[in-house]
């Protein structure tokens, strides 16, 4: 009887493995956070690790390769907000020449959790730049310095955005429609914790 033994794994493989390992799930939530359906998501994960195999002999060493990952799907979710400004565009002047065409609902219309729909709804009003600046500190955890190494600038300069970016969120939360019971507790004045 003859046994069969399998081929060794390459190190770049092997390495390439583990990294989708370690990174896959929070990879995901940061895709699934920006993005407008579970399935767009998953797009955009698949597409950064795909990136990443097809770049793996390349990769960063270190913390510097989850950096970089995030970083990729930054990009990746650049370009399909871009596509689909583009398509929502076409969508527009196709509804100008048969206007009887339901519009598309917004993916944020549909949120019915009454505790993150306030909040959820000031950051709707923030610029992309902003609102992916607090998510990224706030819900991804990622310290100033890793902001300030995925966006290409210092860590000061992130810290001083995330400031105005806490200032404009803080502000919409306590427009009229945000604001909250005056019998309530009162709201931090700084919802998304400290920058370091």
């Amino acid at each position: 009887m003859m046994i069969h033994r399998s081929a060794p794994v390459p190190p770049d493989e092997q390495r390439f493995r583990i990294l989708f390992h370690e990174h896959f799930a929070d990879l995901w939530q940061f895709a699934r956070r920006r993005s407008g359906s579970a399935h767009e998501a998953d797009d955009v994960t698949a597409e950064t690790f795909g990136v990443a195999w097809r770049r793996r002999a390349a990769l960063p060493a270190g913390n510097g390769v989850r950096l970089w990952l995030f970083g990729t799907a930054r990009l990746i979710i650049a370009n399909q907000r871009r596509s689909n400004g583009r398509r929502e565009h076409l969508r527009r002047r196709i509804e100008m020449v048969a206007p009887t065409l339901a519009p598309t609902p917004d993916p944020a219309d549909v949120i019915s959790d009454r505790n993150g729909a306030p909040l959820l709804a000031a950051l709707a009003t923030l610029d992309d730049d902003d609102r992916d600046l607090l998510m990224m500190r706030a819900w991804d955890g990622f310290a100033v310095t890793d902001i300030a190494s995925l966006l290409g600038v210092t860590p000061n300069a992130v810290s001083v955005r995330l400031s105005k970016a806490r200032t404009r969120l803080a502000s919409a939360l306590h427009q009229t429609d945000f604001a909250p019971s005056r019998t309530g507790s009162k709201r931090s004045s700084n919802p998304e914790g400290d920058a370091s």
